[in-house]
């Protein structure tokens, strides 16, 4: 009988799924307690019957949901801590039995796929309402499709209904991703252009990884002449775009590339590095002292930044730590993957419908053929150096619009421009993805046609959770043709692949070279 179970990841042992120990590094007893806490979950949902159970209960399913993410939390306490805090909300709302955890995986191959599908797309939907419910928004629909969803895994249903309930919670995601749009521009402004050193200057400073801008942008308020710079990793990059951020002096550049490479590019580093949401790997005893978390991020033994009463987070000991190591003694220069020292992000929806005009004149002029969306998560598995030639590859008569952590494989290249504006466009965060489908629902109406008839194809690699909440909201609102990679989804059976393809044109990559033949003709 195997120790654990879980296939959430691209990464997965043998593309089928980890048993002994996460390749993520997480250790049986934390999976099989994150899969208790799910189904811990399940069972208010039934208390409720599926209905939301007031502010602390959403909280707690956000979270829950959160904590299970891979990358996010190592500490089984913590998450014993949380199913726990679930058992006394769901005695406040009457009888609902935990769901069985081993159940999640069991049973029949098709609806084992099609549950999980689901599961793990809530999971990601739950990142992104919780960075705007930190922001003081929420959106009634969103909140209650997680009870609904939740006691839906542990209901029976129908091929056909679990398919009508992908879609259904394709669209509520949609309606996520607005909320977090808005949260974020309404707290920071919109993205604007912006161009990110990948050096490092002298002297004390702090890397901040992950996904919330608020708690960097609290970081930035209590270091502000301190005399600490502050740089953003992976998924912050974007931060450099956001007026209400960029305004401060000390937020400096960007340190690193993607989340994968961390622990050789954290080595002995001479700073403190916070990690605000995923993707944590198992830190090296060479920085393992300066590694910080915060909110649902965990790991034992490393410092945790507690909840403010207020909502504002003391950062202190991060602080003081960047202080005591004091940084390097002369400037450093780093560079991207392929030698670049320059990275530009802000083209969020904003900035790129800002300039409709001059897009759609390039079109009809000929002078843009295509847009590709070369974004979603980057990873460590062989076979990623597929989306650094792609876009070295893509005609100088196409534009590659990108987003989340994978377009650090090819970000720091100077592909060139078109009428003055970059040919690579970074619109920012995976969940930025909804500034992607406005610009092509924009591009779409102005070319009186439909998406699927524009001159644009998705070419998307993924690796956890929020990579699938996006695809479910993609195929919900009918884009076709879509490509996946770097390999297909362990939790996809064929059969429900096969649906897939066949109502949606789900494509797996193959090489650079076929599939922009393919595409271009």
């Amino acid at each position: 009988m195997s120790n654990m179970f879980c296939f959430q990841c691209e990464q997965t042992a043998g593309g089928k799924g980890c048993t002994n120990v996460g390749v993520c590094g997480k250790k049986p007893e934390v999976a099989n307690k994150q899969d208790e806490l799910t189904g811990a979950l399940i069972g208010l949902a039934r208390a409720t019957n599926g209905k939301s159970g007031g502010k602390e209960a959403d909280e707690l399913v956000m979270q829950g949901l959160f904590t299970t993410v891979t990358n996010v939390s190592f500490d089984g306490d913590r998450v014993d801590e949380t199913k726990e805090l679930i058992w006394k909300e769901k005695a406040k709302h009457g009888d609902g039995q935990d769901y069985d955890a081993a159940s999640l995986w069991a049973g029949d191959t098709d609806i084992v796929s099609l549950r999980s599908t689901l599961l793990l797309g809530m999971r990601g939907m739950a990142a992104y309402a919780w960075h705007a419910y930190v922001l003081g928004k929420e959106d009634k629909d969103v909140t209650e499709w997680f009870y609904k969803g939740l006691k839906a895994l542990g209901e029976d249903h129908t091929v056909d209904e679990w398919l009508g309930l992908l879609m259904e919670f394709g669209n509520i995601n949609l309606k996520c991703m607005a909320l977090l749009d808005d949260a974020n521009t309404s707290a920071y402004g919109h993205p604007v252009p912006a161009k990110v050193t990948t050096n490092v200057e002298k002297g004390p400073f702090i890397v901040v990884s992950g996904h919330d801008l608020l708690d960097l942008k609290h970081l930035l308020e209590q270091t502000e002449g301190k005399g600490i710079n502050i740089y953003t990793h992976g998924e912050m990059l974007p931060a450099h775009g956001y007026p209400e951020l960029k305004k401060y002096s000390h937020l400096k550049g960007n340190f690193g590339t993607a989340w994968q490479n961390q622990q050789k590019e954290f080595d002995g580093i001479p700073a403190p590095i916070l990690f605000t949401t995923n993707c944590l790997m198992t830190p090296r005893a060479s920085y393992s002292d300066r590694v910080y978390t915060t909110s649902v991020v965990a790991f034992p033994a490393l410092t945790h930044i507690p909840d403010g009463a207020n909502g504002v987070k003391d950062f202190t000991p991060v602080i003081n730590k960047a202080l005591e190591l004091g940084g390097w003694s002369e400037d450093k220069h780093f560079t991207g993957i392929n030698g670049g020292s320059t990275l530009m992000t802000g083209f969020a929806r904003n900035t790129v419908l800002g300039v409709a005009d001059k897009v759609i004149d390039a079109v009809k002029a000929g002078a843009i053929k295509h847009f590709f969306l070369v974004g979603g998560c980057d990873g460590a598995k062989p076979g990623r150096n597929y989306y650094t030639d792609f876009v070295q590859q893509a005609p100088k008569e196409t534009v590659i619009l990108t987003l989340a952590c994978g377009k650090f494989r090819f970000n720091d290249l100077d592909i060139g421009e078109i009428g003055g504006l970059p040919r690579i466009m970074d619109m920012g965060q995976c969940n930025d993805a909804y500034s992607a489908i406005q610009v092509a629902v924009a591009l779409a109406g102005a070319f009186n046609c439909s998406v699927n008839e524009l001159p644009l194809t998705l070419v998307l690699s993924w690796y956890e959770q929020k990579a699938v909440c996006i695809l479910l909201t993609l195929l919900a609102l009918g884009i076709k043709n879509i490509y996946i990679g770097p390999s297909l989804p362990a939790f996809l059976s064929s059969n429900v692949l096969g649906v897939l393809v066949e109502k949606f044109g789900l494509k797996p990559i193959s090489t650079p070279e076929e599939d922009l033949k393919a595409i271009l003709g």
